[in-house]
């Protein structure tokens, strides 16, 4: 069943956020990733709009959305952004119907 890396972020200092976002594709790739929308133009339609870039990248199983986000390279490229550079927020969501 597939699954989807949901990312909402808010880009605070563009240049050391733009070193983390260098690197994502590639990572994303090595464990199955495929880019949806990144980065592309957005409507918030209702509710807070706090962040300024979204991004939905789908995996074939929720496992490797895991091991893409534990992955050495991942957490060494996201550390760009921990330090000040931008705001995120990240959801696994599961491929499927599943209201009942």
């Amino acid at each position: 069943m597939p699954a989807y890396w949901l990312a909402r972020a808010k880009e605070l200092d563009p240049i050391q956020y733009k070193k983390y976002t260098d690197r994502i594709p590639a990572i994303m790739a090595k464990y199955g990733g495929r880019v949806l929308s990144r980065g592309a133009p957005y409507e918030t339609m209702e509710g807070p709009d706090h962040f300024d870039r979204f991004a939905l990248i789908e995996f074939d199983t929720t496992d490797n959305v895991r091991r893409c986000f534990e992955s050495p390279e991942y957490q060494e490229a996201a550390a760009f952004r921990r330090h000040g550079a931008g705001e995120n927020e990240f959801t696994i969501l599961g491929g499927g119907e599943y209201t009942v």
